[in-house]
């Protein structure tokens, strides 16, 4: 099984404007406490993306998990956009149409892409506006998201709904703007084979990672120091060390980073059973989810 020497988790962002505090990013290195790189700074999509290419360069041995969604659903309705005549065939055309709609928005903002009347038509937007194609109810879900739903490993949501704090349509976007730089620098579990050496980027759920480490599903957000340390305790890490207040998405990222480590080993976890060569051309999968 392939070895990797550092693990790096990404805590995401679709939110507007140049900076976004929403975004941190932990790296974990052998066996030492995972630490946040550039802690206290705030961060922009395009400095992460900078930061993903220069390790894309150097060939680190390095499993990067980030937490947004590389796809919509597909498998439930042949396609991505059903009876939109430029519905995209995988994950890089999808990524390909979002870029050429939302290329000059700036940031990795995705406005336009969801302003184009095609694309509309299958959100849940804001202000109670449902667009006539959006499925009622939760929305449509990858066989990912029914499958975790299903074997309760995690409670997903729909990347169509745009509206409440749990959604993940907005970061999924602006994440499909990076993929589509990366795509052939940068492989991506498993839709690309995993190389020999070098880094490889895996789609990841940061609430995997705290049921990991054993805190109650609907709560687990870590917002102190020692609270962190516990819960990295219970992944087989080192401490962090950081005493008082946290924030959330510093949390995510640091026990995210430790939780790959983790289970990278496992075979489960590059083999789950409904998996198949279609899905990861066109759905891909979360990792942890077996």
């Amino acid at each position: 099984m392939r070895r990797f020497t550092h693990f790096a988790a990404l805590d995401w962002s679709g939110a507007r404007g140049p900076r976004q505090p929403g975004i941190a990013l932990a790296v974990a290195s052998g066996g030492d406490a995972p630490a946040l790189v550039r802690p206290g700074h705030i961060w922009s999509r395009a400095e992460m993306l900078g930061w993903l290419e220069a390790v894309a360069a150097t060939g680190e041995d390095m499993l990067i998990g980030f937490d947004f969604s590389a796809a919509f659903a597909f498998a439930d309705r042949s396609g991505y956009f059903p009876e939109w005549n430029e519905s995209p065939a995988d994950l890089p055309d999808l990524w390909a149409l979002v870029e050429r709609l939302a290329a000059d928005d700036p940031h990795y903002e995705v406005g336009a892409f969801l302003a184009h009347p095609e694309a509309r038509r299958h959100f849940r937007h804001g202000r109670g506006e449902v667009g006539d194609l959006f499925e009622p109810g939760a929305g449509r879900l990858r066989v990912v998201e029914r499958h975790q739903r299903t074997t309760k490993q995690a409670a997903s949501v729909s990347n169509f709904n745009l509206v409440g704090a749990a959604q993940v349509g907005k970061a999924s976007l602006a994440g499909m703007r990076l993929l589509h730089r990366l795509h052939g620098r940068l492989p991506l579990w498993p839709l690309d084979p995993v190389p020999a050496t070098g880094p490889l980027l895996v789609e990841i759920y940061t609430s995997l990672a705290a049921r990991a480490a054993g805190m109650t599903p609907g709560r687990s957000k870590i917002r102190d120091g020692a609270a962190l340390d516990a819960a990295l305790a219970a992944l087989g890490s080192p401490p962090a060390g950081i005493s008082g207040p946290v924030s959330d998405h510093a949390s995510d990222a640091l026990l995210s980073a430790a939780w790959l480590r983790a289970i990278a080993n496992d075979p489960q976890s590059w083999s789950p059973t409904p998996l198949t060569d279609d899905l990861a051309r066109t759905e891909g999968w979360t990792f942890g989810i077996i």
